[in-house]
């Protein structure tokens, strides 16, 4: 019976969790994405049912967006033209416990905090580096409700 009780638990937390968080994506999913190209990257995307947001290109760099099909997430791929190790991943997400895990996940993985600061819109960043490896976690404004939460993965 106590086997049944621990087999049910772990069932629950694991679908409470999939149900929370089935949007998001792990550290090593977002590094992945960051590695294809864009149409490889535009394809994967399309299979997780995230669907077309935006598009913005300029003389340096291509970005296109996606929203999930519960519209809880963004992701945009950056493409530089000139210099491609500035190409990066950018995932939105709205909670601040979601935050909570991808910090933990980074420091667990042996990212170090490096910098912090704000970016011109306000809002402040903690970079945190590992061997090449670089991951930004950027916070919203204090006291601005709803604005997202965001990860970049770099190059």
């Amino acid at each position: 019976m106590n086997c049944f009780k621990t087999i049910s638990t772990v069932l629950f937390i694991l679908v409470f969790h999939f149900h929370g968080f089935g949007q998001a994506f792990q550290l090593e999913q977002l590094e992945k994405f960051n590695k294809l190209d864009m149409p490889s990257f535009k394809e994967e995307i399309k299979k997780l049912k995230y669907s077309y947001y935006d598009k913005t290109e300029s003389s340096e760099f291509n970005l296109y967006e996606y929203d999930s099909p519960d519209y809880q997430y963004k992701i945009g791929k950056f493409e530089y033209k000139n210099n491609k190790s500035s190409d990066r991943i950018e995932f939105q997400f709205k909670g601040k416990t979601e935050y909570d895990q991808y910090v933990k996940t980074i420091t667990n993985l042996g990212y170090k905090k490096a910098e912090t600061g704000k970016i011109p819109g306000g809002e402040t960043f903690v970079d945190y580096f590992k061997d090449k490896s670089h991951v930004r976690l950027v916070s919203p404004k204090a006291g601005q409700k709803n604005e997202p939460y965001t990860i970049l993965v770099f190059k």
